[in-house]
């Protein structure tokens, strides 16, 4: 099958995957088209939204993997509790007869399981499977994502997509709810590979472009990363709404359609997958860390969330007050009362702090405004279809499972704290630095709740451990070990390196 034309111009023909391609004569790998892919993914998609039965699917799927020739490999992904998205490809054939007994070592994850307990499995979350652009990830790969499990099978207990997906549907179960997300999430676009990497040896990031809010040339950099980028994200089938140049120099945006839950979680581990993948083809790094310079505005991940039930907006009132409902309300009230206690789940890495900055848009402001962009959640203007609430202050390196588990389960369950009037007239703000933060969620009971204790104790060691390798004070740079130590870029090899 022809390769898509038009996804043939982000290919870089230095860059090391290409040099693969040598005889392919010899090879006959799967290579669908963008538009064809489309389809298939957003068919995949609507059976997960239908929540069609997963036994019917995994018969699907098998049938599929076991009929298609041209693939040679499944890559399998899981998150870990600080967010970072894990791969593993298995070979084809071995899957299909092994999808019941796939063990990893979880001790070689952080914040997974301790070395004398080290094995975890997966179990294949068959739904939410994805056909992949073949010139972006390879030929002949399919990608679909997987749940962890203790040894003994059950569902373990630091895999917050996991928690998730429990969590939600058992709301489905109850009742017909169903919490709709849809995140906006900004990135930096700098030259070179792997910058973030090389910050320690380099001290800076260059940017790419300069031209700030939705002006870039057609043919800039910056410009060729967000079309290309944003055809994949089309053909995986995020239903792309628009994309553009943001504020700061060399920032982007891509926003698509909302979706259930888990898929909106998904779906942010994969924006960043191949934005990182597609920048890397042009020579370039897409950054998600929440401030990476100074003096300009940073990196948000604004959640937008809603919930419905048998296909009613719950948070739609047209007579209340900015059009929301009072169980719109109140769900914004509870997580403004544990706003201080939640924080560190939003803002988990010491660089998040410098964007909590009043200067440039900061929503630090424990508030809820329909237009002040410096409170913590905003009401955007909506109606019966699109009346949500936008928690504004998550950072886009927060893992998005664990980010939209605590906003949920805090808006549905959180503790409601009394407002006296000197309270009320006084404007409250989140921490400005991690070790505040930290300490707060150690000291909140809520939070314990919310995670249960070991998770709870191992997250809080995790963030204590990435801070103390950094200078408490942020300063007005940004400093060498807040990026070398930042939880999506280090790796065994830099995180040693203290």
């Amino acid at each position: 099958m022809d390769t898509d034309r038009k996804s043939s111009r982000i290919v870089d023909v230095d860059s090391p995957s290409h040099a693969s391609t040598s005889n392919p004569s010899l090879r006959d790998f799967l290579e669908i088209p963008y538009d064809e892919m489309e389809e298939l993914n957003l068919e995949a998609k609507k059976q997960r939204l239908n929540r069609e039965k997963p036994d019917k699917i995994r018969e699907q799927r098998v049938k599929y993997l076991t009929d298609e020739k041209r693939i040679k490999a499944v890559t399998v992904c899981f998150t870990d509790l600080e967010g970072r998205l894990h791969m593993l490809d298995y070979d084809k054939k071995f899957l299909l007869g092994s999808a019941d007994n796939l063990t990893f070592d979880g001790s070689s994850i952080r914040g997974f399981s301790a070395q004398q307990e080290s094995d975890l499995r997966l179990s294949i979350d068959w739904p939410a499977f994805y056909w992949l652009p073949s010139d972006v990830f390879g030929p002949g790969k399919v990608l679909v994502f997987g749940e962890v499990l203790e040894r003994d099978g059950s569902p373990y207990i630091a895999d917050l997509r996991g928690r998730l997906k429990s969590y939600t549907d058992a709301m489905f179960k109850k009742d017909g709810t169903v919490c709709n997300v849809a995140h906006e999430v900004e990135g930096f676009l700098f030259k070179g590979r792997d910058a973030e990497r090389r910050f320690p040896e380099t001290g800076h990031f260059d940017f790419v472009s300069t031209g700030g809010y939705y002006h870039s040339l057609p043919g800039d950099a910056l410009r060729q990363f967000i079309d290309g980028a944003a055809e994949v994200q089309r053909a995986m089938g995020f239903e792309n709404e628009k994309d553009h140049p943001e504020v700061a120099p060399s920032q982007f945006e891509m926003n698509f359609k909302y979706a259930d839950a888990v898929i909106g979680a998904d779906q942010v581990q994969l924006y960043k997958l191949l934005s990182r993948q597609v920048a890397s083809q042009l020579n370039l790094t897409a950054c998600f860390l929440p401030k990476p310079a100074t003096g300009i505005n940073g990196n948000g991940m604004h959640t937008n969330l809603s919930l419905s039930k048998k296909g009613q907006n719950l948070f739609h009132d047209k007579k209340g007050k900015d059009g929301l409902s009072k169980s719109g309300w109140d769900f914004i009230t509870r997580i403004l009362s544990n706003a201080q206690d939640i924080c560190l789940v939003l803002n988990s890495s010491v660089n998040a702090y410098r964007r909590l900055d009043p200067h440039f848009e900061a929503p630090n402001q424990i508030k809820a405004s329909a237009i002040d962009r410096g409170s913590m959640v905003r009401i955007p203007l909506g109606n019966e279809k699109s009346a949500r609430i936008e928690v504004r202050s998550v950072a886009p390196d927060s893992n998005p499972y664990m980010s939209v588990y605590t906003i949920l389960r805090t808006g549905l369950e959180g503790k409601i704290e009394k407002q006296t009037d000197e309270k009320k007239s006084r404007t409250r703000f989140l921490p400005d630095n991690i070790y505040d933060a930290i300490r707060l969620f150690k000291g909140s009971s809520f939070s314990k709740e919310l995670f249960g204790e070991l998770v709870h104790e191992k997250f809080a060691d995790l963030k204590t451990a990435s801070a103390e390798r950094c200078p408490k004070a942020l300063g007005t740079k940004v400093k060498v070990a807040e990026v070398q130590f930042h939880h999506e870029v280090t790796n065994q090899f830099l995180w040693n390196q203290f």
